[in-house]
């Protein structure tokens, strides 16, 4: 059962409480600043590349690594001090980011030498929980359903807005990805287009399935599931594993057999059978030497532009940094330059590393 209650916070941006269980009437939205957020950022084309470049000159003021006794993602303590989010019981919450990238209220950009937009887009934050110190493998089950739901519910209420076209949630996690605030959070960014990666992975499944009649990674899932080698977690309806082309060597995908476009489509049998693979890859990573386990995850699903979109299957991304224990998989000249990645181990070798991690996914861990 997903519960849910919006609230306006003292600067106009808007908060959402999630929660398992109702949510108490009466609660207070804090904000850490009650002046308006005057973001106006706006996008440059890349005349060679073919894609779109934000600019939002305000974001170098965001906040930066604070101390725990300050985390503007904990729930409000002392109310002279206050956080992003209130008191009370609810367990995931999302706000609009206080320096978005993106913003729907975006205008009259800058006239230049090549085109130029508005970014009519959006940037949310996603607080996975009120512990500071959890991660997605320590929450329970039935928190991670809800959180699924909840990526359902703003992909549902994001999309109503005519300038998105694709909504992206993802997970920056540890300092060697950049993280600012170590509070367990994720973001969802939506476009006013289709961005070049799930575009071009989109515009692959659009031609398998006019060929072949199913979908490119449904096709893969079945053949990986049947050569079963690189098997992390399977069940009826979710399988997670590190596919054999991937790019980085802890690479891990995860999905449902059965494909769906977005997360709105994902039926109840679904949403508990990811919620199991979600805390198996995620608990396998941080047990795999013993400690937090940076990656960055993505979510790729269809557009929302009111199309069918039979071609497209909802799944995870997760791009570890590490190749190793003690050494970082660091993005150079054959990556950034010519766009080929250069893997140094193979699918398989990492594959058996993380199927070796032993995890249980009934007791809640303690932390």
């Amino acid at each position: 059962m997903l519960y849910s209650q919006e609230l306006l916070k003292p600067d106009g941006r808007q908060l959402t409480l999630y929660s398992r269980y109702p949510i108490a009437e009466g609660i207070t939205p804090p904000s850490p600043s009650n002046e308006p957020i005057a973001a106006n950022p706006h996008l440059r084309w890349h005349p060679l590349r073919g894609e779109w470049v934000a600019y939002a000159s305000h974001r170098q003021g965001r906040t930066f690594m604070p101390p725990p006794e300050y985390n503007p993602l904990a729930p409000t303590k002392d109310p002279n001090f206050p956080t992003e989010l209130p008191q009370g019981r609810y367990d995931v919450a999302v706000f609009d980011n206080r320096f978005p990238s993106m913003t729907v209220a975006a205008n009259n950009p800058p006239v230049n030498i090549v085109e130029t937009l508005p970014a009519n887009g959006a940037c949310e934050v996603v607080v996975f929980t009120q512990d500071p110190h959890a991660s997605l493998g320590e929450l329970e089950l039935s928190h991670l359903e809800l959180l699924l739901q909840v990526w359902g519910d703003r992909t549902r209420k994001i999309s109503e807005h005519p300038h998105i076209q694709y909504v992206l949630p993802f997970e920056n996690k540890g300092v060697e990805m950049g993280v600012t605030l170590q509070h367990p959070h994720g973001q969802i960014y939506a476009y006013p287009f289709v961005p070049p990666v799930p575009a071009k992975m989109l515009s692959r499944q659009q031609a398998y399935y006019q060929e072949h009649q199913k979908g490119l990674l449904q096709d893969l899932i079945q053949k990986e599931i049947e050569d079963n080698q690189r098997i992390i977690y399977l069940d009826d309806h979710a399988v997670a594993f590190v596919p054999v082309c991937a790019r980085y060597p802890y690479e891990v995908w995860l999905a449902t057999i059965e494909p769906v476009a977005t997360f709105i489509d994902l039926s109840e049998p679904q949403i508990k059978s990811l919620a199991r693979a979600l805390k198996t890859v995620t608990l396998k990573y941080d047990g795999l030497w013993n400690r937090s386990f940076p990656y960055l995850m993505a979510w790729y699903q269809a557009p929302t532009d009111g199309k069918p979109h039979p071609e497209a299957h909802l799944h995870a991304q997760f791009y570890p940094p590490y190749r190793t224990k003690d050494r970082l998989k660091y993005l150079a000249g054959t990556e950034l330059a010519a766009g080929m990645f250069a893997n140094d181990a193979l699918p398989e070798e990492k594959a058996k590393e993380l199927q070796a991690v032993i995890v249980n996914l009934e007791t809640p861990v303690q932390v």
